[in-house]
């Protein structure tokens, strides 16, 4: 199927009342398996890699986002349904633009950190670039917090102020807007519900369709309420890749010696099988909250 614009798809998911998933992947056989769970519940997707983490400075091999961008590209067009290809979460304005050539059509800014004045300005100058080239803009205003000690988020939660909110899409143009509405980043366990008194009162202000990242710890009732609110796009990252782990330490606790069973032959022993398996499992379990499946 041919790749979609991300906007695409959810702009028609906030038209028909649901939510598209971004099931964040890190490598093939994660992708594979977030596919597999879109193709078997005919359900549009979201696929694509977190920008922040592939462009550190303090990665010890250095990534090649050319790379990612041909292997999402050819993962989304050999779809059975419709997908998109975007970039999540990226400091490094210069990756930024790349992906804007490379084919990835969302890419979202971020800087928690950043005064607010400089990262409206910087978020408006990178939305002229993208929205020149046909790529369309997400941003985050307010903060989320981290559920786990971590230098992946910094800072307390910032809720995002209604009034503040349309000031900050006035200015910067963005075409999406990510919400801190009490949803938070790294939840290993159990849900916390929404302030959707608060989304609903940015919603009366802001036209723009709303996304929520921290989409793990987001109780099912809460978010079958901000999808009501114009909640159109979800974002999964941990609970995915704790999946993704148990699997692999499963298999890895077996007895099997050999290195082929374990790496690249495909059956019960293999990893890479057992990664990707868990992955579209885990995928499976959440999707059908976000009222997607049998969309395509």
């Amino acid at each position: 199927m041919p790749l979609r614009p991300a906007m695409e798809l959810i702009t028609r998911a906030r038209a028909e009342g649901y939510a598209v998933g971004y099931f964040e992947s890190w490598n093939i056989e994660s992708l594979q398996g977030v596919l597999d769970a879109a193709e078997k519940m005919l359900s549009p997707i979201l696929v694509g890699i977190n920008g922040d983490f592939l462009s550190r400075s303090t990665r010890l091999a250095s990534e090649r986002l050319a790379w990612h961008a041909a292997l999402y590209r050819a993962a989304a067009e050999s779809s059975a349904v419709p997908c998109a290809v975007i970039l999540n979460e990226c400091s490094n304005d210069i990756w930024i633009r790349q992906a804007v050539e490379m084919g990835f059509s969302l890419v979202m800014p971020d800087d928690p950190g950043a005064d607010e004045e400089a990262f409206v300005r910087r978020v408006a100058d990178l939305g002229r670039y993208a929205h020149s080239k046909g790529v369309a803009v997400e941003a985050e205003f307010g903060h989320l917090p981290c559920g786990v000690p971590d230098t992946l988020s910094n800072g307390e939660a910032e809720l995002t102020d209604p009034d503040a909110a349309v000031r900050f899409v006035e200015s910067t143009g963005i075409d999406l807007l990510a919400v801190s509405v009490g949803n938070v980043h790294i939840v290993l366990e159990g849900t916390r519900s929404l302030d959707i008194d608060r989304l609903r009162a940015i919603r009366r202000k802001v036209a723009v369709p709303f996304d929520l990242h921290g989409g793990s710890g987001i109780d099912a009732d809460s978010l079958r309420a901000a999808i009501r609110l114009g909640v159109a796009k979800v974002c999964y990252g941990t609970y995915v890749k704790q999946r993704y782990l148990d699997a692999v330490r499963r298999v890895l606790s077996a007895d099997e010696m050999n290195p082929h069973k374990q790496l690249g032959c495909g059956g019960p022993e293999d990893v890479l099988v057992a990664g990707r398996l868990a992955v579209r499992d885990a995928v499976l379990e959440r999707i059908e909250t976000l009222g997607c499946c049998d969309r395509a």
